[in-house]
């Protein structure tokens, strides 16, 4: 009770410093649509500079740092040290509460679907009966049967030629009787580019900013304690994001909507366009404590030690909202196939350069949308676009390099190859993604040469071969070969970095090259020490990614292909892989042109993104991002080799002009080299800090920048309530029990 006094004057402090900020402009705007977090809209002001320590000044521990369970037991009010009545502790740790309602649930009943709901004073508990059709949450008083706070997930996508700009509205909905705060973890694509984050109550829109993570962190809590609606979106991968809504009260929905741009890749006759929906369970070494944890929804919050955690549904009919999705393309000229192959969609083909997708009916978030389409005529030919400040003249430039077909490629001898096939056998694999594996390997088998040797590698705990070394292509060691691939079987961790060194350490007989092809979900946490790992030892060799799955790592197979030269494919549990199998052999065979090299003809262009290109591939042309001061040269010259000659191309360049998107997206790409070379460089602190100036530069969430919006306007009554999690689906096709830590056959994953 002598605390009291305390904390009334802590929350008294906290409100000034609200105010204070609120009358610097720190907080973002109500603003309308089209205008900036610089320009408030009706007032007159422009954004001010936080005073940090005024909003934290005074917050006690918990109003300052969150609410943190330490591990000692459930307590509050009206609590003994076993937790509330009708809370009981199982010999497994586990604990479930039981309602009145439910008190006679048949013994055996399995509760790993129970939610955890943490109380404003610290305390948690699990809820939601296994005899209900969806997964529901019980807070304080109220009845058993409300929904999860997550009512749905609406995506916007609009596409012009091969630029994306896709909006993302999870509408949040309070059923309970107390306020409450959402967490959320959810994926956007690795390479997205966001630019607009904004908060929607009612008909007031709340425009976020961009500041530094702790920064936006600190002043997210004070508002929070303030009992100011507020809402933080950070960045935990380039394809992972935590977003807090903090104060929604009872009866009350919050729309939160992220929009981004994307450059569409052109993949093997189609651009591509793919929307994440849900993030894949990861598997993190021992000792790891910045990975991405997986747990049973009715684990308490932190379980996992890791930096970031996912809590997950046994079964993807539970999954607490539904997704709903629509696609508008304008191709700026005649339209070929559209298709979608991911998901039932309806297709309207309202004129000859445009169309119209929307998914048939509300769906489950459980796996990656894709969509393709190409324009019609005989393939895709090289392309630039620019956007220049009207002040300085400085341009931003994005390049599609698509060398052309060379007569004489088709006479040039093939070099010798060592074909090496690393297999993930660990336990998310376990099913239907190994046999997508064993069919892929087959037909790669199919399609070696005479002179080729062969090596294949599988990984879970530990990683192990065919043999000792690469094996001459016989009809033999291709028996052999299948037979081995025929008898794998998924069970255990991802320990992927053996697999990498046991790829790539062994020394390459002389003149042949090595060409090594993974085939995984990438559902690892540690992707940092695996990209070191590939960085490391990769050498001269390629490597190419096959991603398995409904819902693979794309941000991990992505950033493997690019630092091995090579490029990424992808194939869903459901596929036949003849299509994808064939694709690939046709780029490992003949690559347009290897050790790519561009000759820019004097023109003044810098920040070139990727700084080391990729080799050239059939089906597979270049994207390039830069910045170039002055115009853009008629022609480029391409020089790199073809088998053992060198060779070279001239491309006409015609300049198409674009909007301010694409200053933003050669940003992106800058980050995404700086924050790959962060984990091989001995000194990362100076790539830190330029990726925390990119990002507030060109305002972009980044690992050390996040969005921040906060409703000023009012203040609810009472502290911020209790904090639910929003659990996520199973991925499609990836198994429960061998992914998830605390499910019955995993133990502790």
């Amino acid at each position: 009770m002598t605390m009291r006094p305390n904390t009334m004057r802590t929350r008294a402090s906290a409100c000034a410093a609200i105010l204070t900020l609120l009358l610097a402009c720190t907080f973002a705007c109500h603003a309308p649509d089209g205008e900036g977090p610089d320009q408030l809209a009706g007032s007159g002001w422009s954004r001010g500079e936080s005073r940090l320590d005024d909003i934290t000044n005074g917050l006690d521990d918990n109003a300052s740092r969150g609410l943190i369970n330490d591990g000692r037991g459930l307590t509050g009010a009206g609590t003994s040290a076993l937790g509330p009545p009708g809370l009981e502790f199982l010999p497994d740790g586990k604990s479930r509460f039981i309602p009145p309602s439910v008190r006679n649930i048949p013994a055996g009943t399995d509760f790993d679907d129970y939610v955890v709901i943490e109380r404003a004073d610290g305390t948690k508990e699990r809820y939601g009966p296994e005899h209900i059709a969806s997964l529901r949450a019980k807070l304080g008083d109220d009845d058993l049967g409300q929904p999860l706070p997550l009512a749905r997930t609406d995506v916007d996508g609009r596409v012009t030629l091969n630029l994306a700009s896709v909006t993302v509205t999870h509408r949040f909905e309070n059923p309970y009787a107390s306020k409450i705060e959402a967490v959320y973890v959810f994926p956007l694509p690795q390479d997205a580019a966001i630019s607009d984050f904004v908060m929607q109550i009612g008909d007031r829109r709340i425009r976020g900013i961009v500041r530094e993570r702790e920064e936006a962190q600190r002043i997210y809590e004070a508002a929070r304690a303030a009992g100011h609606r507020a809402t933080l979106l950070s960045q935990d991968r380039p394809n992972i994001f935590t977003q807090s809504v903090a104060n929604i009260e009872p009866g009350q929905t919050i729309d939160v909507a992220t929009t981004y741009f994307q450059t569409l890749p052109w993949r093997d006759g189609a651009f591509e366009m793919v929307v994440p929906t849900v993030v894949g369970p990861r598997f993190n070494p021992a000792g790891s404590r910045d990975g991405v944890g997986a747990v049973a929804a009715s684990h308490r919050p932190g379980s996992s030690g890791q930096a970031t955690e996912v809590g997950y549904l046994q079964r993807s009919a539970d999954a607490p909202h539904v997704l709903g999705l629509k696609v508008h393309v304008d191709a700026r000229m005649p339209l070929g196939a559209v298709t979608c192959d991911s998901h039932p969609v309806t297709i309207e083909r309202p004129d000859d350069h445009s169309a119209d997708l929307a998914l048939r009916r509300d769906d489950v978030p459980n796996r990656d949308f894709v969509l393709r389409f190409a324009p019609k005529g005989d393939g895709l030919h090289g392309a630039v676009a620019v956007h220049r400040d009207p002040e300085s003249g400085e341009g931003w430039f994005t390049m599609l390099i698509q060398p052309p077909e060379d007569p004489a490629h088709d006479d040039i001898e093939a070099q010798p190859r060592e074909m090496v096939f690393v297999v993930d056998c660990s336990g998310s694999m376990e099913g239907e993604p190994l046999a997508a594996c064993k069919r892929t390997i087959r037909r790669c088998l199919d399609d070696l040469r005479a002179t080729d040797t062969l090596r294949v590698i599988r990984f879970s705990d530990q990683s192990s071969a065919l043999g000792p070394d690469a094996l001459p292509a016989t009809p033999e060691n291709l028996r052999r070969a299948l037979a081995y691939v025929d008898g794998l079987e998924a069970t255990g961790g991802t320990m992927m970095e053996q697999g990498i060194r046991a790829a790539l350490q062994p020394r390459t007989e002389p003149g042949r090259r090595r060409i090594v092809t993974f085939l995984t979900d990438g559902f690892i946490g540690n992707e940092r020490d695996i990209l070191r790992a590939v960085h490391d030892h990769v050498g001269d060799a390629r490597i190419f990614s096959f991603g398995i799955g409904s819902s693979p790592n794309r941000y991990l197979l992505e950033r493997m292909a690019s630092l091995g030269r090579g490029v990424a494919a992808f194939v869903d549990v459901d596929d036949s892989s003849r299509d994808q199998v064939d694709a690939l052999f046709r780029r490992i065979e003949k690559p347009a042109l290897a050790d790519l090299r561009i000759d820019w003809q004097g023109a003044d262009v810098h920040g070139v993104e990727p700084a080391r290109l990729p080799d050239a591939f059939a089906g597979r042309p270049v994207l390039v991002h830069g910045r170039v001061r002055g115009p853009l040269p008629a022609s480029i010259r391409l020089t790199g080799r073809a088998g053992n000659l060198e060779r070279s191309h001239e491309l006409a360049v015609g300049e198409a002009r674009a909007d301010a998107t694409l200053p933003k997206l050669w940003a992106r790409a800058r980050i995404r080299t700086l924050h790959d070379a962060m984990s091989w460089a001995p000194t990362p602190q100076e790539l830190e800090d330029e990726i925390r100036a990119l990002a507030l530069e060109y305002g972009l969430a980044s690992d050390f920048t996040s969005f921040l919006a906060v409703d000023a306007s009012e203040v609810t009554a009472g502290d911020h309530g209790t904090t639910v999690r929003v659990p996520a689906p199973m991925p499609r096709g990836v198994r429960y029990d061998t992914t998830v830590s605390g499910s019955p056959v995993s133990g502790s994953r």
